[in-house]
């Protein structure tokens, strides 16, 4: 049985990393700190805790640091925008729980014309990734379109509304918030069923299985991809029916193999597949569905069903410049770099995707744990220099 954890592990994971960033080994840091090896060790793993501040201070003198940076108080100045974007999160769930469309919006709200800008900006940040930005737009302008479907422009506010709570969705669930993504979509597919749009409300569906997924629960959100794709295939005439369908598709792809179906996600992939060739690389409601988003979707799926060897072969024959730099690009590069990390010999190249991807979208690869893992086990392997200051930034608490 393993030991029990006896102190916070993060503190472990903190002194970790900035002994990995210079790239010393326990021995030699523990010399430095006048410990024992096999007490910071234990420390590093959590098994034991730096019992008072006397210890930790000698730790954080021998890494040249302060204990606040350990202890996670500090936060560097380099990372403000994700610091920001991790306060941000409790506003946007509480702007989530308030617009509630079973009962009426508060305050008076700009015209439609602002909160159509407003939206279009939003929207803008999100697929550049500025999750600092978009948290700050959003929580008003949910708020705002909530007190716009009691007047006049009712259909058209639901409309923005329905969009708005899907970019919070997206962006909670890719800061590593799924449940409150799940609200997000909640909240999306609420005003999809007061238009009673069939577009929007398969639109909202793809919002409920991304989120579903997120969380794990692959048999949920295959249940609603499903049931969405079936329902919207009478609509593929209307504008955006087929790239809703696809991203559905796509879905369905990835909760099959959470489920341990890889027969079943190769078939929806195949079909997505098929329908990205006719539609070709599209824009459409920011789903960016087409050939190239298939093959970002692929990669993903196969690196986290730990196929590496598959997933880094689409990447190499993949062009991720044919759309626009930031939401999507930024899931080619990171998913390449966790595929070609555990490859051996491909380590460098690894190396190389990882910083791109940060250089794209710098607020989603500092503030996504699995970049965080990739990162560290990339340090180990290589020792790049390139990965120290990244490191620096990755680890903040």
């Amino acid at each position: 049985m393993s030991p029990r954890p006896l102190a916070d592990p993060t503190v472990g994971e903190r002194i970790r990393a900035r002994r990995l960033l210079r790239g010393w080994s326990i021995r030699y840091a523990a010399s430095r700190a006048g410990i024992s090896h096999a007490t910071w060790g234990r420390i590093e793993r959590g098994l034991q805790a730096a019992n008072n501040r006397f210890v930790l201070a000698d730790i954080a003198e021998a890494l040249e640091c302060s204990s606040g940076d350990l202890a996670g108080i500090a936060v560097p100045g380099t990372d403000r925008a994700a610091a920001a974007t991790r306060a941000g999160v409790q506003a946007l769930r509480t702007a989530l729980i308030d617009i509630d469309l079973s009962e009426p919006g508060a305050g008076e709200a700009p015209p439609m014309a602002e909160l159509d800008r407003v939206l279009s900006l939003v929207d803008t940040l999100r697929q550049a990734c500025d999750y600092a930005g978009t948290m700050r737009l959003l929580p008003g302008l949910l708020r705002h379109l909530h007190a716009e479907t009691a007047g006049p422009d009712r259909r058209r506010a639901l409309r923005l509304l329905c969009e708005a709570a899907f970019i919070a969705s997206s962006v909670l669930r890719n800061l590593g918030h799924p449940g409150d993504a799940w609200l997000g979509a909640e909240r999306c597919r609420d005003a999809a069923r007061a238009t009673d749009d069939p577009v929007l409300l398969a639109y909202a569906a793809y919002a409920l299985a991304t989120a579903a997924t997120a969380s794990g629960s692959y048999q949920r959100g295959q249940t609603l991809a499903e049931r969405a794709a079936d329902g919207l295939r009478r609509h593929l005439s209307r504008p955006g029916g087929s790239e809703i369908l696809g991203s559905l598709l796509l879905i369905s792809a990835k909760a099959a193999r959470g489920r341990g179906h890889p027969e079943d996600s190769e078939s929806w992939l195949a079909e997505a597949r098929s329908l990205a060739r006719r539609t070709g690389e599209t824009t459409t409601m920011g789903l960016f569905f087409g050939p190239t988003n298939v093959d970002i979707w692929q990669i993903s799926i196969e690196v986290n069903a730990g196929d590496h060897a598959l997933a880094a072969e689409v990447a190499r024959q993949a062009s991720p410049t044919v759309i626009a730099a930031g939401f999507r690009q930024v899931f080619y590069y990171a998913d390449t770099a966790r595929a070609l990390a555990r490859i051996p010999g491909r380590e460098r190249e690894a190396v190389r995707y990882l910083l791109t991807a940060e250089r794209i979208a710098p607020q989603h690869v500092h503030t996504t744990a699995d970049l965080r893992l990739t990162m560290q086990a990339l340090l180990e392997q290589t020792g790049a220099s390139e990965l120290r200051g990244l490191s620096e930034r990755l680890w903040t608490p």
